[in-house]
């Protein structure tokens, strides 16, 4: 995800159920409102685009999919679809679906709006990051390439049942139905704003939009009509933005702002952490994530592996995880340590400035060379970026930082000849769901190497590309590890070819007002990402 950078993922939480019922009865209140504050401006509400870490739990409180998550965990659940049958040979999938579902516009989903909104996401014309999620589904390649308007493997069988036959066995699929590039849309609303209705957004979820000001706020409304009983709590979310993360800080300490979006300023961190007031509101979470730079492959001289390789050499990586006091330890490949497929014996790429001096000098650079990179603009992310900046002057590399918002480094990712180097602190990868592929498929392989996806390093290795296919092909869980063994090995062979500088796998905190009610696990929710919504209560309503 995505997803993507300072979010949470909490692998192996309990149920949630059994949290809720930790905590006194009385405080699960209905009504009440919340603020949650962001340095940057929302980019867009609309499912097939958004894929930032800032707009993931804010789009998801919008809309729906087929599936979704138990909150707090990776327990995958019915949603849109009240149950679901899998053939024997793992290759059709039948949706049965809830008949009391309607979108914000008063009509009831049926299953023509998932066939639709599916295709939505595949069709060229959307240009949507999450397109080559849904690699599986029969027809995909003819309509990717043009030759077909509609996905041939998905058949509306009735207004509630909804057929969808994959071209071979996906192993990820039904993780797929639960991101948001698989959540239901009204054709009827997209074509009415085009291109806008990600600032019109309307769903079938716990929340409405009532109010979007650019530059100073949007605004949800609980939905009086969701199909889930007693949610979601909240009358009311407020999301003010342009707000700097340290005076958001302090608006929260003096009782204005409920939950930090940002996450507490990293040069606070130590801080707030040993002040005792703060007890029981600072909130910490362990993440699938790495945080990387970006080496794009189609610009020169980065085209040349041996230069990329040098760059993998010169970056001192614990230098910068003391950057943000230590709340990371140091990557050495794409996959996190506690995602399957990870290699443990795997070491990477050595810290010797000399031997990335020879390099190159090998690669024709001698002397080095200029280049520019991108950073996202919030701390520390400033500060680690000319942290790298030395690190490869040390060798000649004399890097141009360009810190900008968030939403305007995203958008030169996904242009092929624009960025060269991409730290992507503030929107680093984190897992939509917690399976190898989803660290290759998006951001390293050839389908996420297309304008405006995410696959920043403009990577394409076909050969990868069909090891991949094959390792998500394996659906049967007998074949887990054989499957996690090719994993390990398409991520290491891919580190030969440099596309990245994995820097850090990192923790996230966050900081809620005490007026708040709910178990942490909603506050860092590992797919609802970085709060769940629905579950938030406020305790002082009357």
């Amino acid at each position: 995800m995505r997803k993507n950078s300072l979010m949470v993922v909490v692998v192996g939480l309990a149920m949630f159920a059994t949290l809720v019922t930790n905590a006194p009865a009385e405080q699960i209140k209905q009504g009440g409102s919340m603020i949650v504050t962001y340095k940057d401006d929302i980019s867009t509400l609309d499912p097939a685009i958004g894929y930032d870490w800032q707009n993931w739990s804010m789009i998801k409180a919008l809309f729906n999919g087929l599936m979704d998550y138990e909150a707090g965990t990776y327990n995958l659940e019915p949603d849109l679809a009240e149950r679901f049958e899998i053939s024997p040979d793992g290759k059709i999938y039948t949706f049965y679906l809830r008949r009391d579902v309607k979108f914000h516009n008063g009509r009831q989903l049926n299953a023509e709006d998932l066939k639709y909104s599916i295709e939505r996401a595949v069709n060229p014309k959307t240009q949507s990051p999450g397109q080559g999620f849904f690699w599986s589904i029969q027809g995909f390649d003819e309509m990717v390439s043009g030759q077909a308007t509609e996905l041939s493997g998905i058949t509306v069988v009735d207004p509630s049942t909804l057929r969808i036959e994959l071209s071979r066995p996906d192993a990820t699929f039904l993780h797929v139905m639960a991101i948001n590039f698989a959540f239901a849309v009204p054709r009827e609303e997209v074509e009415k704003w085009g291109q806008d209705f990600g600032k019109h957004p309307v769903g079938t979820g716990a929340f409405s939009m009532k109010e979007w000001k650019l530059g100073q706020r949007v605004v949800y409304d609980r939905n009086p009509h969701y199909y889930k009983p007693g949610l979601p709590r909240l009358d009311q979310i407020v999301f003010e933005v342009g707000q700097e993360p340290s005076v958001a800080l302090l608006r929260l300490q003096r009782g204005e702002v409920d939950i930090l979006g940002d996450g507490i300023p990293p040069a606070r961190f130590l801080q707030v952490k040993n002040d005792p007031k703060n007890a029981g509101l600072i909130i910490e979470g362990g993440q699938l994530h790495t945080g990387y730079v970006s080496l794009n492959v189609r610009m020169k001289p980065l085209d040349n592996v041996k230069v990329r390789q040098a760059v993998n050499m010169v970056i001192n990586k614990p230098r910068i995880c003391k950057i943000i006091n230590n709340r990371a330890v140091p990557a050495n490949q794409p996959l996190p340590p506690a995602m399957p497929g990870y290699d443990k014996n795997y070491r990477g790429y050595p810290f010797d400035p000399g031997k990335a001096k020879a390099l190159l000098a090998e690669a024709g650079f001698p002397e080095g060379f200029s280049t520019e990179l991108y950073a996202n603009n919030t701390d520390p992310n400033p500060r680690i970026a000319q942290a790298i900046q030395r690190d490869l002057a040390e060798i000649g590399i004399q890097a141009e930082i360009k810190t900008l918002a968030q939403s305007t480094v995203i958008a030169a990712g996904g242009e092929e000849d624009q960025a060269p180097m991409i730290w992507s602190g503030g929107m680093a990868w984190i897992a939509d769901f917690p399976d190898p592929s989803n660290f290759y498929g998006p951001i390293l392989g050839c389908g996420g190497a297309v304008k405006g996806g995410w696959n920043w390093a403009w990577y394409c290795n076909k050969e990868l590309d069909a090891k991949a296919a094959q390792a998500d092909s394996m659906s049967d869980p007998a074949r887990a590890e054989e499957r996690n063994d090719l994993w390990r090995s398409i991520f290491i062979e891919l580190m030969e070819d440099a596309p990245w500088v994995p820097i850090f796998n990192e923790q996230r905190f966050t900081m809620r007002a005490a007026r708040l009610g709910g178990p942490d696990a909603i506050f860092v929710d590992p797919v609802h990402i970085p709060v769940h919504y629905e579950y938030v209560y406020a305790k002082d309503v009357q």
